[in-house]
């Protein structure tokens, strides 16, 4: 089936082969997976510290007193790994005027009609959204996580302002997991998506469809890699 690309001067072409467009670097991948298993250990090492109903879960890390001591590094390796991340691709993420049309029209693209929504850059406001979500998030968790961390930090705090910390901390938590479940359920239904952070490429026809603006500045750059 011929596929649509654009040439430099941003004509149309029709090529019959298969057309692969670079998305990620491996760095950025890897940066990438990091981040999101820190997070998911995190949020299991967490329901296990949070009720007692959930102690069980601290077997996955070899019992109680080691969950509660690796539960605050593996915050410490979220926090660096999406310093990373952060600074490879926060001027990407900053708003643009298409994003409130795109916003404004979430309802095409939950049809499936994205041909009547504007052209857009690598990320979508969507994407947006869940990037600076995470990063607020995860500033609050690691400032009141250090609040709480007595074993290092015993004295930083006064008493009520750690029990404030706690109950801060517990909110950040649950709000980061369902900013990662959205996140996650996202890159499912857009099919395509999840193989950028795999194979770290996408396919021409799905650049085409849900990020046009950033496939002609791809197009516009020939002989350069991918921004991440």
């Amino acid at each position: 089936m011929a596929r649509r690309i654009f040439s430099q001067a941003g004509d149309r072409i029709e090529t019959k082969d298969p057309v692969i467009v670079s998305r990620y670097r491996g760095i950025t991948r890897l940066n990438h997976w990091v981040t999101a298993i820190s997070l998911i250990l995190l949020l299991l090492s967490g329901m296990a510290l949070f009720d007692p109903a959930l102690y069980f879960l601290t077997g996955l890390f070899g019992g109680g007193q080691t969950t509660r001591w690796i539960h605050p590094f593996i915050g410490v390796l979220l926090f660096f790994s999406f310093l990373l991340l952060f600074l490879q691709m926060w001027r990407l993420n900053l708003p643009r005027p298409e994003d409130t049309t795109w916003v404004a029209n979430i309802g095409d693209l939950v049809t499936g009609n994205e041909e009547s929504l504007p052209e857009l850059g690598k990320y979508n406001a969507g994407q947006k959204l869940v990037f600076w979500a995470m990063a607020g998030l995860i500033v609050i968790l690691i400032g009141t996580g250090i609040m709480i961390w007595q074993e290092y930090f015993p004295d930083i705090v006064s008493i009520p302002a750690r029990r404030i910390a706690v109950l801060v901390h517990a909110i950040a938590a649950v709000l980061i997991i369902l900013v990662f479940i959205m996140h996650v359920y996202a890159a499912i239904w857009t099919r395509g998506t999840i193989r950028a952070m795999t194979r770290g490429t996408v396919t021409g026809g799905w650049a085409w469809k849900h990020h046009r603006k950033w496939l002609r500045e791809l197009a516009g750059r020939e002989g350069k890699g991918p921004a991440e």
